[in-house]
């Protein structure tokens, strides 16, 4: 449980509710109502998930500076041995056309954000795993030694892969160059599932919960067909303004391997179909 008046302190405000939210697998979220406004406050032990929240807000404002439309931050701070985030409470409002047309447009925007690497100056977290950012000037070495392989090994180590498996990946690994087309650094948001895009009363795609790197943007585009929720009306008005390669459609599956194999570490064999798919069409 959170002590109310750590918060009340670093808001300089009285609170006059605080009420537990749904959804926090990973961190203790609450609603804050104080007399002027409300604010969403984030709890995590410091020792368990070291910078956390400290990363989530460096990612939220990496996101802004994209021209993106996130909660803004509020506070983040240390005390004793936990960690909290203080935003922006985003009243919410019904999708619409024009949501997702907007949405698309934004996530280009973003896209168009660029620099000479793939990768980010500092580490961060895809859920309530650790993420290495190590910059490379290659996407597939990115890819894989980065984003792939780690997680492989974690898998295996804990008996969710076994030696078929890591042979299967290392033939994959050298077919990766020939399967994905060259393109520059893009920012990501990096874990864009339907349930870290809100829309704001005010009918605007709002992005939360980032796990933010320069990386393909395909990576973003079929991270939001591995579970749904989207309207394909975004993905129009995305390649209006900045098409997607021909055959796009077909390499979801193999930058969706990331996600894959993140639940398969978080949650268990249940994803391990998913990984053997992708990688028995690439034998």
């Amino acid at each position: 449980m959170i002590d109310r008046k750590i918060i009340e302190q670093r808001l300089s405000s009285s609170i006059l509710s605080f009420t537990r939210l749904s959804g926090g697998d990973i961190n203790q979220v609450y609603l804050c109502a104080t007399e002027k406004e409300s604010f969403v406050v984030k709890a995590n032990d410091n020792e368990r998930f070291p910078k956390m929240l400290k990363k989530e807000a460096q990612g939220l404002d990496l996101l802004r500076q994209g021209k993106v439309q996130t909660p803004k931050t509020i506070d983040q701070f240390d005390f004793q041995d936990r960690q909290f985030l203080v935003v922006e409470f985003i009243e919410e409002g019904p999708t619409n056309d024009y949501f997702w047309k907007r949405f698309g447009q934004v996530l280009s925007e973003l896209h168009q954000q660029s620099v000479s690497v793939f990768g980010l100056e500092y580490d961060n977290y895809i859920g309530s795993l650790s993420q290495d950012n190590s910059q490379e000037p290659l996407w597939e070495k990115f890819f894989v030694e980065r984003r792939i392989s780690p997680l492989v090994k974690n898998a295996f180590d804990n008996g969710l892969l076994d030696r078929g498996h890591l042979q299967n990946f290392q033939e994959f690994y050298k077919k990766f160059s020939d399967l994905v087309p060259v393109e520059k650094p893009s920012l990501l948001h990096g874990d864009l599932w339907s349930g870290n895009l809100l829309c704001s009363k005010e009918g605007q795609p709002v992005f939360i919960d980032p796990a933010v790197y320069y990386g393909h943007r395909e990576m973003d585009i079929a991270m939001t067909y591995m579970f749904g929720g989207f309207n394909p009306l975004y993905l129009a008005a995305y390649n209006e303004q900045c098409p997607l390669e021909q055959g796009w459609e077909n390499r979801m599956e193999i930058h969706n391997l990331y996600p894959t194999l993140v639940h398969l570490n978080l949650f268990g064999s249940s994803y391990r179909s998913g990984v053997e798919r992708v990688l028995k069409k690439y034998k």
